[in-house]
């Protein structure tokens, strides 16, 4: 389902350290994963302030006789020559350095996406104040984007008059939407249901209301869909020839 991501060590994405998967599948790990390193940093540190607060407490006489106390105005002794100074900044070096590389990884694989061969293309165009959606076979439809579950779609998105930003925030989908240009953008649904898309980019007085369905179907359902729709532009193509040749004039 993946693609090769460019400048990525192999050796990493076949170790499975790099998620892949559907956009929400990635940008969980990603939120899980800054969650957990967070939350490790947050207790070493508050834990060992706990530590040295109650070790070096005064009162009670817990804190007395206690040699390497420090003393108001003194200078700290016993730090090893900063070798604590250079392990922590080597340990957090190698820390940051890992998450950036990681992080870089997975937004890679995001923004390439599953090999275009495997995907549903569908043209999008934003409109003051809608949604234009345009089909391999030609379909159009306003308002209303009908996919498939499991597959991947890749949308081709720009703008009739002014700059809008398509976004589905249920499946993690937002791009820009640009007069004379084309971005794109994909996103897998696992699961059938119909979604909310809406413009993200503040575009005129009717703002708040561009919005479109995107209507997840199973892939027999949409197949099915999908070829009445080029039945009925096939008739509607052959019945304007028709009519255009009862209406021509004889020469």
């Amino acid at each position: 389902m993946g693609t090769t991501l460019v400048g990525s060590s192999p050796l990493i994405l076949q170790s499975g350290l790099v998620p892949r998967g559907t956009r929400i599948i990635v940008f969980e790990s990603i939120f899980e994963v800054f969650l957990l390193l967070g939350t490790l940093v947050g207790v070493v540190v508050i834990g060992y302030m706990l530590y040295n607060a109650y070790k070096y407490r005064s009162g009670s006489g817990k804190g007395e006789g206690v040699e390497d106390r420090p003393v108001l105005g003194e200078l700290p002794a016993g730090g090893g020559g900063g070798r604590k100074l250079a392990t922590s900044f080597f340990m957090s070096m190698i820390i940051v350095v890992s998450l950036i590389s990681w992080t870089y990884l997975t937004l890679l694989y995001v923004e390439e996406g599953p090999s275009a061969d495997d995907s549903l293309d569908v043209e999008v165009e934003g409109y003051q104040f809608g949604w234009r959606f345009t089909y391999p076979n030609g379909h159009t439809t306003d308002g209303v984007l009908r996919v498939p579950a499991d597959q991947s779609v890749r949308l081709r998105v720009t703008s009739a008059d002014v700059f809008h930003n398509f976004g589905i925030p249920a499946l993690r989908v937002k791009t820009d939407a640009i007069p004379g240009q084309e971005t794109e953008t994909w996103f897998v649904a696992n699961e059938t249901g119909t979604y909310t898309a809406q413009c993200y980019e503040l575009c005129g007085a009717g703002h708040s209301y561009m919005s479109a369905e995107v209507i997840v179907m199973p892939p027999d359902e949409y197949e099915e869909w999908y070829e009445s729709t080029g039945n009925e532009s096939s008739e509607s193509v052959s019945t304007e020839n028709e009519s255009a040749s009862v209406e021509a004039p004889a020469t």
